[in-house]
């Protein structure tokens, strides 16, 4: 019995094998593995849907796939919230970059104009610590002890003359200072014609004032001494000149009253001192009655807070140019140049 039970299990096995030969290898039971899909992914796309496919495996149970796209696109995270694009991420940066830049230019302009504002109020505190501590005397002459520079800034207060003195006006003070605002000259002036409008409101000039005046003439020379080889300083500084009857070269004089930034607060005309004092200095003059010495500092703080474009505007008008003399002369300027050809022609008139 159990050799015959042998023989039938020998045979059966060789039976089983050959079976298993013509049939394809099955996969094993112990582990149950998935066979890739050797289709491309075009077709597996049509054939498992839109989001993902579901797929059966050897115990029946589905299981979802997900798609290669959605692990790799960089559109969406794995938490399946979206990701802002290469391109979209570009665009924001710039967009950043430029709201940085615009920001940071608007700082930048803000400190610049506190740091202006501030500079000038130091300054024009400095100048009124020194014009206190000084105490300027009134109708002094010519100080003995200031240093006059290259710089100097006049102003004149003058009073009515003749039968129209709203029109026609005579100097009654003289006020110069140099670069630090300090007092070089002051003087009041005698009258040589009859005054009928003192314009003491205005001028803050009475008769009184005239009994410790000095003469026109000593006045004048006084002046034209300082003024000489000097760059000179004023707001409407040929209404000085024409009342001093002097002239001054207009490559040596810086207006307040012309400088192109100060028009344009001014709607494009002349601005009152005044204003330019109260606006761009932060002090107040004029309160009453003029003051010459008061006056002529201002002029000179507006020249020193904008010194610069004061001088590129200045430079429009006359850039520096040098004439080169013979040799063994001296280099001189066109100015220079013009004042010997007017010498010359007067002394060829004088012979005639």
């Amino acid at each position: 019995m159990v050799a015959m039970e042998v023989k039938n299990l020998s045979s059966n096995w060789k039976k089983l094998q050959e079976q298993l030969k013509k049939q394809p290898q099955k996969t094993s039971l112990s582990t149950p593995t998935f066979t890739a899909s050797k289709k491309p992914a075009s077709k597996q796309k049509k054939q498992g849907g839109s989001d993902g496919a579901a797929v059966s495996g050897h115990d029946g149970k589905t299981v979802k796939k997900r798609r290669i796209s959605d692990i790799s696109s960089p559109a969406t995270k794995s938490k399946g919230q979206p990701v802002p694009e290469k391109g979209k991420k570009n665009n924001k940066k710039r967009k950043m970059d430029s709201e940085t830049e615009a920001d940071i230019s608007e700082k930048l302009a803000e400190t610049k104009i506190a740091s202006r504002k501030s500079s000038s109020a130091s300054l024009t505190k400095v100048v009124s610590n020194q014009s206190t501590e000084r105490s300027s005397k009134v109708n002094e002459g010519l100080s003995p002890t200031v240093k006059v520079g290259k710089y100097v800034a006049i102003d004149c207060e003058m009073v009515g003359v003749g039968p129209n003195p709203d029109r026609d006006s005579s100097l009654a003070r003289v006020s110069v200072v140099n670069y630090d605002g300090e007092q070089v000259y002051d003087s009041y002036v005698q009258q040589r014609e009859e005054v009928t409008d003192w314009r003491t409101h205005v001028s803050g000039i009475s008769p009184k004032h005239m009994l410790a005046a000095r003469p026109f003439a000593e006045v004048q020379q006084d002046v034209a001494k300082l003024l000489d080889g000097k760059v000179l300083v004023g707001h409407a500084v040929s209404n000085d000149l024409n009342v001093l009857m002097l002239g001054h070269p207009r490559r040596d004089i810086r207006d307040t009253s012309h400088h192109p930034p100060y028009k344009k607060l001014a709607g494009g005309c002349s601005p009152r001192l005044k204003m330019l004092a109260s606006e761009l200095l932060g002090i107040d003059i004029q309160g009453a009655a003029h003051s010459s010495v008061e006056d002529a500092r201002a002029t000179m703080l507006l020249y020193r807070r904008d010194k610069d474009t004061f001088e590129r505007e200045h430079a429009k008008k006359w850039p520096v140019k040098v004439v080169q003399a013979a040799e063994g002369g001296r280099e001189t300027t066109p100015e220079q140049e013009k004042r010997k050809k007017r010498l010359k022609k007067k002394k060829k008139k004088a012979k005639k």
